[in-house]
């Protein structure tokens, strides 16, 4: 059996989140991913802005910053740009990092800087209400919108590879052990990742919508779930309302603080 309690800091516990709530699911994943990797706890700097994914930091035994809503990659930057030997995991959610930290998210994909962001997509502002988040689907009821939400939804994955991330993937909590994979195959790769987890919000988010417990939803995830290799073969109409699992985005490109590092170095030189 894995032995999740060396990685975390048992006096915080118990946890906080609701009972079905998929963020637990996240936690252990991510850390079956350091552990296969072999990293150790001071190898790591662990960074959250404001929301229930980001009470994760909380929990684990790694060198940790819990900011301020929506500045989590700003904070990460800094860290990777002083310290380009950690390895910096920013823990957020959809409405932390795509609505007030939207300008963040993108611009730390374009310069492809080397963090890994794990992004829990709940579709809600879970911890502060239950308002429509950037990712609340079309008609999808919120605090902030009773009558069903009138507003387009952002592709999140889709985002990070049109700014210009190395490493886009998305899973969900249903599927546990591949989610895993995907956390540890970003962690390695070098440059801007990204993990789209679709993670359920049973409290906020199901009870509004009327789509039962926390187990209910996380089981529909996988009626709804279809892998990249299986939707290339579909067609747009069958794929509507389906969420395409797997690794979207993996390509080699120069990495920003390496290429800091050599601007750096060629002006001591030519001094």
């Amino acid at each position: 059996m894995f032995d999740y309690e060396k990685y975390l800091r048992l006096n915080k516990l118990p946890l906080i989140w609701c009972a079905g709530c998929g963020d637990g699911i996240v936690l252990k994943a991510m850390l079956r991913a350091i552990d296969r990797i072999g990293l150790s706890k001071d190898e790591i700097t662990m960074v959250s802005g404001i929301g229930c994914s980001s009470r994760l930091t909380g929990y684990v035994d790694f060198n940790t910053l819990h900011t301020t809503h929506g500045r989590a990659i700003t904070f990460a930057t800094g860290v990777k740009m002083v310290k380009p030997e950690m390895t910096v995991i920013v823990v957020t959610g959809d409405g932390d990092a795509t609505a007030i930290g939207g300008n963040h998210y993108i611009h730390a994909a374009r310069r492809n800087i080397d963090l890994t962001v794990i992004l829990f997509n709940n579709h809600i502002y879970g911890m502060t209400g239950g308002q429509v988040s950037p990712t609340t689907p079309e008609g999808f009821r919120a605090s902030t919108a009773p009558f069903g939400n009138v507003e387009n939804s952002f592709n999140i994955s889709g985002l990070a590879e049109a700014a210009g991330a190395s490493f886009v993937a998305r899973g969900t909590v249903y599927d546990a052990l591949k989610l895993d994979k995907l956390i540890e195959r970003a962690i390695r790769k070098k440059g801007f990742s990204v993990v789209e987890v679709i993670t359920p919000c049973p409290t906020a988010f199901g009870r509004r919508n009327r789509l039962g417990n926390g187990s209910t939803m996380i089981k529909q995830l996988k009626q709804d779930s279809i892998s990249i290799e299986k939707a290339k073969k579909l067609t747009s109409a069958d794929l509507n309302d389906k969420i395409i699992t797997g690794i979207l985005v993996d390509v080699e490109k120069p990495e920003y603080t390496s290429n800091y590092q050599k601007l750096v170095d060629r002006l001591q030189k030519s001094n």
